[in-house]
C-alpha cells in the first residue's frame, strides 16, 4: 500500500475538502442553535460527496483496473501454486 495512490487525486480532494466546510459550517450553528444553518452544513457535505462522484465520473479519479485474476500453475495430484495476477492499466487520456 505504500505506493498506492488512493484519495490522491482532484476528485478526492475536492470533494473531502468540500465536505470539510460543510462540517465546520454544520458543526458552527450546531453551536449557535440553529438548525437551518446546521441542515445548511449538512447539505453541503452531501454537495461535497456528489461533486467528488462527478469529478471522478469525469476522470479526475483513480482509473478503473482490471479485476484480479487467479492462475493455477502446475500439474499432476501434487499441491498447486495459484498466481494472483493484474493485466497492467492503459492510463486515460
Amino acid at each position: 500500500m505504500a505506493d498506492s495512490s488512493h484519495g490522491h487525486t482532484p476528485a478526492a480532494w475536492t470533494g473531502v475538502s468540500i465536505a470539510f466546510i460543510g462540517f465546520c459550517v454544520a458543526g458552527v450553528f450546531m453551536v449557535a442553535d440553529n438548525p437551518l444553518g446546521f441542515w445548511g452544513g449538512m447539505a453541503v457535505i452531501v454537495l461535497g460527496g456528489v461533486v467528488g462522484g462527478i469529478m471522478r465520473a469525469l476522470g479526475m479519479g483513480l482509473p478503473k483496473q482490471e479485476p484480479l485474476k487467479m492462475v493455477q500453475t502446475g500439474t499432476g495430484t501434487g499441491t498447486a501454486q495459484r498466481v494472483v495476477t493484474r493485466e497492467p492499466v492503459a492510463a486515460e487520456g
